[in-house]
């Protein structure tokens, strides 16, 4: 893995200070440049503060896009639910248009037809041919303890997948939704939010030359990616962290 571009904060308070600014400034560049936004938001407990103290910008909601890098396999009401998360914390209290808001649906008996049912929503709206992938202005990703980002855990097929938007994904059993490696990778900007000392054996082997990306796979996310980390992760695995 190349040098990851990380920027370390005192703590969850101040990381969520700098990520909301600079969310912020991703939206004012993408809807100045192309009159849109378009957002794929991480589930966990990490972004929810993030969320919050999105209620309160100043931005124009109406060119915001939401959509999700993956999703539990349970209704949106289900308190396990990334975007019922995203929904309570944040989109409920904002003007952003109903139409533009994208759910990832799982109420198919299938999880594969959710799946591709989420891939067509997003080839629709990014106007895609086969074998194109879309550009989001902005992915925020999460990071397990193992590794693992959206639901692309270790040592599961979803890893595999090359040739599609989205897949399922496999946690102890439990079908997710989730993006694909390579949609990630096409993103214009990357943003992962990491926080916590249980986090830093997994920075390390995905920071490290040799790190295997099948048994970390946050290693495989390789595009335009920036890490925001509190100190509790960043210790030990980032210098002067």
């Amino acid at each position: 893995m190349s040098t990851p571009n990380v920027r370390v904060f005192a703590d969850l308070t101040a990381l969520t200070a700098a990520a909301k600014q600079f969310l912020l400034e991703q939206a004012t560049g993408a809807i100045a440049q192309r009159g849109q936004f378009t957002l794929a938001l991480a589930g966990g407990n990490t972004p929810k503060p993030l969320y919050e103290s999105l209620v309160s910008a100043d931005t124009p909601w109406l060119q915001w896009h939401i959509f999700w890098g993956d999703e539990r396999y349970v209704p949106l009401e289900h308190t396990d639910s990334n975007a019922g998360m995203a929904f309570q914390a944040w989109l409920n209290h904002v003007p952003i248009p109903k139409t533009q808001i994208h759910p990832m649906p799982t109420e198919d008996a299938d999880p594969q037809i959710a799946a591709d049912r989420y891939e067509q929503t997003l080839r629709q709206h990014f106007g895609l041919r086969n074998g194109e992938f879309p550009s989001f202005d902005l992915i925020l990703l999460g990071m397990g303890s193992d590794g693992h980002t959206a639901s692309l855990f270790p040592h599961t097929a979803a890893l595999q997948v090359g040739d599609r938007l989205i897949t399922v994904g496999n946690k102890d059993g439990q079908p997710r939704l989730t993006f694909t490696v390579p949609l990630i990778n096409h993103a214009r900007q990357i943003l992962f939010l990491v926080t916590g000392a249980n986090k830093q054996t997994a920075l390390h082997h995905i920071f490290s030359s040799t790190g295997d990306p099948h048994l970390y796979p946050a290693r495989l996310i390789t595009g335009n990616t920036l890490w925001f980390l509190d100190q509790a992760a960043a210790e030990g695995v980032v210098d002067n962290a």
